[in-house]
């Protein structure tokens, strides 16, 4: 074991750990306040100002699983350091940026940096004592929804009474404090496996995914019959085919598609997709609906950093029902934990279309969904972490990632395709109608309710892995359940007890 380690509690691990996957979660917020004022802040149009938010979102999208095959090969230590370093340097760029290519660059080192959550999520099980390994890893997934749902009032603030370049310095700040607090906090942990990094793998993945994102992203805009648009969809379809094609050969895979493809796995990345749909579509819908002109007779009239405030609470909700979810797994198991908390996400959704008439309405309705996220986010890593090797943990966990960042991206494409196409006529603008914010309602409740049936289709395990911290020399040391464990391993080694 590292002095590090013998210095620091599983507890003060865990919370940097935490803090890290937090700060991550908040970057993606901070272009939202600011979105409309990026063409004259940059000195660009409006088109090429979108891809501040789609730069940052593929880059995250291909990184995660890319980190995550990384830290399984190099160790998550390494990889959560490098991953905090390219976060300040990417927060750096883009706040001293008043020009769009160096602003952009800035945004993709950010969502580069996303990786650090995965891996955050894989190193919990190793560092987190036996009894509590559940109710770290909810608390890790818990703080990637409590990110993005503070970080948008505290964005907006800035922005209004700071400057917008302030947003991207107080996210350098943190970074800097998550890159040292990982370096002298987070132990090295014996949890290398060493390999042949997939440099096609990881071009293949790169190019097939970000042609397929940006597409499914940009169609609205583009048109979705537009040539541009289905060039970019099929052609990232097919790489990504070929790519799979690759995996399947290739002797150390970026991905295992084997294990990916194992029904547990693939049902929990399913689910993840339609949950990540769900999630996304109350933080795009509420808070336009929040801030619609109340003249239309729908709208409430809020301001960007009212309606952030109205949805904080819902941040803090995500947290609240962290140690819920970890007990739910405890004792029914994290599949059905992950079904409940899809289902109390649609609740949400139903509850909005009733509750649309004042901003404390639609904070219920969001409360609501909040705590469900709470509850499945936490479900998710642990049905992947309990489904694979060891060996492919952190990558695993960032597919996982990936599909809910997918998910995302393609709600991101319907509630903005439902919402052009069903209009009302406002100060001579074409605006979202409030049928077409019940149709996003109802959209968002048949995404969840789908995932909590996939989730259903997750195999019950047949036996529990129980985990054991091991001293050198221990030779008579035993798991939780009395089973001996023998050999020699470092100090600090996680090993798993006989099945059962």
């Amino acid at each position: 074991m590292s002095s590090t380690s013998r210095r620091f509690s599983p507890t003060a691990i865990i919370a940097v750990l935490c803090f890290g996957s937090f700060s991550g979660a908040l970057m993606q917020c901070l272009v939202i306040p600011i979105q409309l004022d990026l063409p004259e802040l940059l000195g660009t149009d409006a088109g090429s100002a979108s891809w501040a938010i789609t730069a940052t979102l593929l880059a995250a999208a291909v990184t995660m699983p890319v980190t995550g095959r990384l830290a399984d090969m190099y160790g998550k230590k390494r990889i959560l350091v490098a991953s905090a370093a390219i976060l300040v340097v990417g927060s750096a760029v883009a706040a001293m940026s008043s020009a769009l290519l160096p602003f952009l660059i800035g945004r993709v080192l950010q969502g580069m940096a996303m990786g650090y959550i995965p891996v955050a999520i894989s190193m919990v099980r190793e560092v987190a004592p036996p009894e509590k390994a559940t109710g770290a890893v909810a608390a890790v997934s818990a703080t990637m929804g409590v990110g993005g749902a503070l970080g948008l009032p505290l964005a907006a603030w800035i922005a209004e009474d700071v400057s917008w370049h302030g947003l991207f310095w107080l996210s350098a700040v943190l970074a800097l404090v998550i890159w040292a607090l990982t370096i002298l906090v987070v132990p090295n942990v014996h949890d290398s496996h060493p390999a042949h990094i997939d440099v096609v793998g990881i071009i293949g993945l790169a190019i097939g995914l970000s042609s397929a994102l940006i597409g499914v992203s940009k169609g609205s805009s583009w048109g979705w019959t537009a040539p541009e648009t289905l060039a970019t969809i099929v052609g990232g379809v097919v790489v990504l085919l070929a790519w799979s094609v690759h995996q399947l050969r290739h002797h150390d895979p970026l991905v295992d598609l084997r294990t990916t493809a194992s029904r547990p796995v693939l049902f929990t990345n399913l689910a993840a997709l339609l949950i990540g749909f769900g999630m996304m579509a109350q933080s795009i819908v509420v808070p336009q609906l929040l801030e619609m002109p109340t003249e239309t007779g729908f709208g409430l009239g809020q301001s960007i950093l009212a309606a952030g405030l109205w949805m904080a609470p819902g941040g803090l909700m995500m947290m609240f029902f962290a140690p819920v979810s970890s007990k739910l797994i405890t004792s029914i198991g994290a599949r059905l934990t992950l079904s409940i908390g899809a289902v109390v996400i649609a609740a949400g959704y139903v509850v909005a279309l009733g509750l649309m008439d004042a901003p404390w309405q639609l904070m219920v309705a969001s409360l609501i969904a909040s705590a469900g996220v709470g509850i499945g986010y936490a479900a998710m890593p642990t049905l992947i972490l309990d489904n694979v090797p060891a060996a492919e943990a952190g990558s695993s966990v960032g597919v996982n990632s990936l599909m809910r960042s997918v998910g995302t991206t393609i709600a991101g494409a319907v509630m903005a395709a439902i919402m052009t196409s069903k209009t009302v006529e406002f100060a001579g603008t074409a605006i979202p109608s409030k049928t077409a914010f019940q149709i996003c309602f109802v959209v968002g409740a048949a995404a969840t309710l789908a995932g909590a049936l996939i989730a259903l289709l997750i195999p019950r395990r047949s036996h529990e892995v129980a985990q054991v911290h091991v001293a050198p020399g221990d030779e008579d040391a035993q798991d939780r359940d009395g089973n001996p464990v023998s050999g020699e391993l470092p100090e600090g080694d996680l090993v798993p007890a006989p099945s059962r």
